[in-house]
């Protein structure tokens, strides 16, 4: 290992010193200089990474939508149509999937219907968060003007590239506003009057949205049911929905909170009741977490737990991590929990909210509720994530990081004129290579970071990742989380031989640092050429980084 500042000292290219040997063999163990090794397996596909587990999510919430996305279209701020040029110019560089709109818990408190037809006339309502804005807060925040709804959303993701997810309001409006939702969304041109009402609007053609969310977050701010009392609404809901030109609708539920596998089993226990056939009527089961207790045990409670996004020291940033590496253990027990009543899996995850959650105070616009300042920590805990999910193709299909802009885990800030990319709007960029790869085994070897946990000894693993292949690319994806100790690793690969590299590197000499619309390039990525041997690479990881190999193979 070499120390933190030593590395920086003596790397080029923002913090990487990059090394390569030949070995006569995959097989020997690594040089006396190299402490770790990752194993890249390309015989073993894992299968192919949806695209889709680089979502959005998109909440009626505080600055999202107003002053994110949405700035009208008489504004001085650049836009299309109203939707802020500067975000859909730099969306459009990291391929966005799928977007998720409208909330979160708006979503069971919005009519999608006051949000169509001419801007001027629709309805202004309090918005499900106006209780937690402050007094001082824009009214747009507080009393929705439904200036951005399903035309515009649609619009939005047409304009990035990207397929619209729509959740349903389940609690708080009938079965027949959804089915009229997806008629107004999908129906042809000219065949329904609410296909008239589209095209009236200037959208003829219809905007073929395949996901649809049924209700969000059904066991708190969705309804407070039971899975059970859940599953019949869920049953109700989609009993029939009208379905275009033979596409059939991706229905999302509402699953568990966290690693809740008791509203998991209820939910399917419930559902099944009807039959073992209803399973196939859900194409995904929600998952949501946030990684939010930093107290390390000292508390459950909401407020108490949440650590500060800009303020925390070394051991917070271990214990965030901990809590973030949690996901796998939850995808891991939900698809068990899943396939008690399904065991073909034709029910997919979709982890469509996840991300670090800290107490209020870092908005990079006083008064944006729930906004947060991103770090490079927040970068390592993303491409640790998006790593999990790479993992496990077969069982996510698709996420959503929570949120966009303006929010908690956000890839953009914006506010007025003023726009910058945040540490995790990089790693989003880094890490689009992997989508439609196929994913293929890879094992890291690393000795374990320890250090000291309120007085008792704890550890943290040292390297970890993932591995993509398309044809002769193969992108592997790595994290280092160590706050101090760069990590010299052999890379082998098992039949192959590498004809040439690079290396994006993600990090800082400051675990704290962060981008800002005044100083926007604090925290960017660097790449660089590795002289690339026949056989093995021999790499240095920086400490505190996201690291993308890009390997062309023989």
């Amino acid at each position: 290992m070499l120390p933190r500042r030593e590395f920086l000292r003596h790397s080029a290219a923002a913090g990487v010193t990059f090394f390569s040997k030949k070995f006569a063999s995959p097989f020997f163990a690594p040089p006396a200089s190299a402490d770790s090794r990752i194993e890249i397996i390309l015989d073993e596909p894992l299968g192919a990474i949806s695209p889709n587990i680089y979502g959005h999510f998109a909440e009626n919430l505080s600055g999202v939508i107003y002053d994110g996305i949405w700035v009208g279209e008489n504004s001085k701020v650049p836009n299309i149509n109203g939707i802020r040029k500067e975000l859909v110019d730099h969306m459009r560089t990291i391929n966005p999937p799928v977007v998720r709109f409208p909330g979160g818990c708006f979503a069971d408190s919005y009519d999608w219907r006051d949000g169509i037809g001419p801007r001027d006339k629709r309805p202004r309502r309090t918005n499900f968060w106006a209780s937690e804005e402050s007094p001082s807060s824009p009214a747009p925040h507080k009393y929705d003007p439904n200036q951005f709804g399903t035309n515009e959303f649609a619009q939005f993701c047409k304009l990035i590239g990207s397929q619209p997810y729509l959740a349903a309001n389940l609690r708080s409006l009938p079965a027949e506003a959804f089915y009229h939702w997806v008629e107004y969304c999908n129906s042809p041109a000219g065949s329904t009057t609410l296909a008239d009402a589209r095209a009236a609007a200037g959208y003829p053609d219809p905007f073929n949205v395949t996901f649809w969310g049924v209700g969000n977050e059904s066991w708190g701010c969705g309804g407070n049911f039971t899975a059970q009392e859940y599953a019949v609404e869920f049953r109700r809901y989609t009993a029939w929905l009208p379905v275009y030109d033979r596409r059939p609708l991706s229905l999302i539920a509402s699953g568990p909170n966290g690693d809740d596998a008791t509203w998991t089993r209820g939910f399917l226990e419930e559902l099944v009741r009807k039959g073992k056939s209803q399973v196939r009527s859900v194409y995904g089961f929600a998952l949501h977490h946030y990684a939010w207790n930093l107290s390390r045990g000292r508390t459950q409670d909401w407020f108490e737990g949440k650590g500060d996004a800009l303020n925390f020291d070394p051991v917070d940033w271990y214990e965030l991590l901990r809590e973030g590496q949690r996901m796998e253990s939850m995808i891991n027990n939900h698809w068990q929990a899943l396939a008690e009543e399904d065991p073909d899996h034709s029910i997919k995850l979709v982890v469509d909210e996840w991300g670090p959650w800290y107490k209020p105070g870092s908005e990079a616009t006083p008064g944006d509720l729930l906004e947060q300042m991103i770090t490079l920590r927040d970068a390592v805990f993303s491409g640790m994530t998006l790593d999990i999910f790479n993992r496990h193709p077969e069982k996510v299909t698709m996420a959503n990081c929570a949120q966009l802009i303006n929010c908690l885990n956000s890839l953009y800030l914006a506010h007025e004129n003023n726009f910058v990319v945040t540490p995790v709007g990089h790693v989003f960029a880094m890490y689009a290579a992997h989508q439609s790869g196929q994913a293929v085994r890879s094992v890291f070897n690393a000795p374990a970071i320890h250090y000291d946990r309120d007085g008792k000894s704890a550890s943290f693993w040292a390297l970890n990742g993932s591995a993509s292949l398309r044809n002769k690319s193969l992108v592997v994806t790595v994290v280092n989380p160590s706050v101090s100790d760069a990590r010299e690793t052999q890379l082998v690969l098992h039949s192959a031989k590498i004809k040439s590299a690079t290396a994006t590197v993600l990090t800082h000499s400051d675990i704290h640092a962060h981008n800002t619309f005044a100083q926007k390039q604090t925290v960017v990525p660097q790449t660089k050429t590795i002289a690339a041997p026949q056989a093995d690479l021999t790499y240095t990881f920086a400490p505190a980084s996201v690291t993308k190999l890009m390997l062309e193979l023989v």
